[in-house]
């Protein structure tokens, strides 16, 4: 077992890492950059050392920064969490140079599965199902129109070295091609650059499901559980649960076994996601994530498996402590992603001091954050405050308790998305779980945001007037959206 882990991340996901580390007894190392000072998580670890500037690809991102200070700290692993380095071939791969252990895949397993194209071609020959389309990447229009053609409209672009739905384009027609063509490869070359691009079929009304799979250095391989993903933004994950609403135990087993198939195909090693596209009773192959997912407590909550200490434990080369049988799912659970966003502005960033914050609790309530009161939200990185989780015994009540855990959550001082998720979790379609990777657009959920945010701010006006407060008050208190019934049952006056 490791004597001392440095976690090369920041947030919510670096305490959750230093938590799991916490409970075997192992020292953590910390790393910040200037934006990230005076950060909890920075505080919570053994020790912290200061990596750079505040933009990311001055600290987080320079990898030689980060393998000095595993060294002159002693670290002898290196986790990576989320984001950041976490599926960076060339991290992976420096860490073994320097004789740190990487928790996380191989190196080649992750280069396997860092190509959109090389992971098709990967999964393809393994016999594993994948949505119709091109293996072979596009750059010229006249190609690209070629194969839209045999592959029939409509479909969507992808950057073929990119992930989190960045510079993705769905195609309807062929007069929507070639501009999509050109705003997929500018955003492609400035994200990942590589302007490579390739074309699959866009299926119509389909489901985000995606396996948590296990394996270990002896070539053990379980899946976990499923995860509905489907509400999403621009193909950004906003509400995840497990079980998925539309899974038999037949279904979680065939699509389970395929899971297991792909990883064993790259000779995969430790946590991992593998993510399906389904519809309309079949499922394909989408991508996988070699790496933790930020979604990845709903599993923890409805199985009971510590997916980070599991990393931690195969990384120091123990078996896998779990068998396929063993894998067995014990109610629902729901997680909303709380994020510093305005989503009455398009989902503007809104980062900024938190001038007030109280986190829910009570049964089946689930918070992983790394902010405080106090606490400045700095705009240089993802808006995350918080993953809010609820568990049930079944989907009804983990909805229920979700419900109850927003109307606790005081956030005062930055906009929230906190309003979203009530209006996504009123929603009846929802409560149905008749979703697709289109609700929020078929339901015209901003339009229910709306609502709540005046049924809020009416809210706000009337404990402020009770309250005895002058018009300033009463505005201040109304900017507070979500708050102000909490903090009237605990007897708090802002």
């Amino acid at each position: 077992m490791f004597n001392k882990i440095l976690i090369a991340n920041r947030g919510e996901i670096a305490i959750r890492i230093m938590r799991a580390c916490r409970e075997l007894g192992i020292s953590t190392v910390a790393v910040y950059s200037e934006a990230d000072k005076n950060a909890l998580f920075a505080k919570y670890a053994d020790e912290a050392v200061f990596i750079g500037p505040s933009p990311s690809s001055q600290s987080y991102l320079r990898i030689e920064n980060i393998i000095k200070a595993a060294e002159e700290t002693g670290a002898e692993a290196i986790h990576p969490g989320y984001g950041f380095l976490s599926e960076n071939t060339h991290f992976a791969s420096a860490c073994r140079e320097s004789g740190i252990v990487f928790i996380g895949p191989p190196p080649n397993a992750i280069d396997a599965m860092g190509s959109k194209i090389t992971a098709r071609q990967t999964m393809k020959a393994a016999g594993v199902p994948i949505v119709p389309g091109i293996e072979e990447g596009v750059s010229d229009p006249g190609d690209a129109e070629k194969m839209a053609e045999s592959i029939g409209y409509p479909i969507i672009l992808k950057p073929a070295a990119g992930g989190g739905g960045i510079g993705m384009k769905i195609v309807m027609s062929q007069e929507e091609l070639l501009p999509a063509l050109t705003s997929s490869q500018s955003v492609a070359r400035s994200a990942f650059g590589d302007d490579t691009i390739y074309i699959e079929k866009y299926l119509t009304e389909p489901r985000h499901i995606e396996f948590q799979i296990l394996a270990d250095n002896r070539g053990k391989t379980i899946y976990v559980s499923d995860r509905e993903c489907s509400i999403q933004r621009r193909h950004q994950k906003l509400i995840e649960e497990s079980p998925s609403p539309v899974m038999t135990p037949d279904l979680r087993e065939r699509m389970g076994s395929i899971a297991v198939k792909a990883a064993r195909a790259i000779g995969y090693v430790s946590a991992g996601t593998v993510e399906f596209m389904y519809s309309r009773g079949d499922f394909y192959f989408l991508e996988m994530n070699t790496r933790l997912q930020v979604e990845h407590p709903i599993t923890e909550m409805v199985t009971g498996v510590d997916l980070a200490k599991e990393q931690i434990l195969i990384a120091s080369g123990e078996d896998l402590g779990y068998s396929q049988e063993e894998m067995e799912i014990r109610g629902w659970a729901i997680e909303c992603r709380i994020n510093a966003e305005d989503p009455l502005n398009d989902f503007a960033p809104s980062p900024g001091k938190i001038k007030r914050y109280r986190s829910p609790g009570g049964p089946g309530i689930r918070v992983d954050s790394g902010v405080y009161t106090g606490y400045v939200i700095p705009p240089y990185y993802d808006s995350l405050i918080s993953k809010l989780v609820a568990h049930g015994k079944d989907r009804r009540e983990a909805i229920a308790r979700m419900e109850r855990a927003l109307y606790e959550y005081i956030i005062v001082g930055v906009k929230t998305n906190v309003i979203f998720h009530k209006a996504v979790l009123r929603n009846a379609r929802f409560r149905r779980g008749d979703i697709n990777t289109q609700f929020i657009k078929e339901e015209n959920i901003i339009e229910a945001v709306k609502d709540v945010a005046v049924e809020d701010d009416e809210k706000g006006k009337s404990l402020a007037s009770a309250l005895g407060a002058d018009s300033r008050k009463i505005a201040a208190i109304s900017a507070a959206v979500g708050s102000y019934l909490s903090q009237q049952k605990a007897g708090e006056k802002t």
